[in-house]
């Protein structure tokens, strides 16, 4: 019978435990982000009205007051993800949805930022820009999900270094009433500018097709 000696010396006794995990040892196939784009519908799309899904800023300050959850689902809606992840990318991307914010409004249509969770640094960071913008915090990136701009299985830092955790893509969308999308852009190239004519016009056209709509 043959017998096989392992000497402890040479081949220490090695503990599995001592195996520092990836982030994830569990498999997933990998299935790449394929975002929702434009005359896409998203028919099960919506917003909580709840307080703790929401955070409003008036020139840096924060604010409080009712929100009118169908009254702003009534008409065209951009929407914009933001992450701390994306750093300087994401705070240029808020910069220049505030620039636009009045002109939205003004096109008829609002305008709100999601994002993952209520923080102190976002409070911080919206008040040294001096931002005026509405947050709606979606913890479980439901929203994200249903746009495709996020998935386990194909986390972000496949695409772009010097994220570590995964979050949805930098995108920008816009729906109209019937919640189909009229505007959709996916930041690939981080240096790429917030389409802000292309946005307001299809806030634009949507808004005054549906007041053609009512009127008829």
């Amino acid at each position: 019978m043959l017998a096989t000696t392992i000497n402890n010396t040479k081949y220490p006794f090695f503990d599995l435990s001592e195996i520092i995990p990836e982030r994830d040892l569990g498999f997933r196939a990998y299935k790449p982000l394929k975002p929702v784009r434009n005359g896409n519908y998203l028919p099960g799309f919506t917003l909580q009205a709840a307080y703790t899904r929401w955070q409003h800023f008036f020139n840096g300050a924060e604010t409080h007051g009712a929100l009118l959850l169908r009254q702003l689902l009534s008409k065209p809606l951009v929407i914009s993800f933001y992450s701390p992840q994306w750093r300087q990318h994401g705070l240029e991307q808020l910069k220049q949805l505030n620039a636009i914010q009045s002109e939205i409004k003004a096109s008829g249509g609002n305008l709100i930022i999601i994002t993952a969770e209520k923080e102190k640094a976002l409070e911080k960071l919206v008040w040294e820009n001096n931002l005026s913008l509405n947050f709606y915090f979606d913890a479980k990136y439901e929203i994200a999900q249903s746009l495709r701009i996020y998935s386990d299985a194909d986390p972000v830092w496949n695409r772009f270094s010097g994220i570590d955790t995964n979050v949805p893509l930098l995108a920008t969308y816009v729906l109209d009433a019937n919640r189909q999308v009229i505007f959709d852009q996916v930041s690939y190239d981080l240096s790429e500018a917030i389409a802000a004519k292309s946005i307001i016009s299809a806030v634009y056209g949507a808004s005054l097709a549906e007041n053609l709509k009512r009127s008829a």
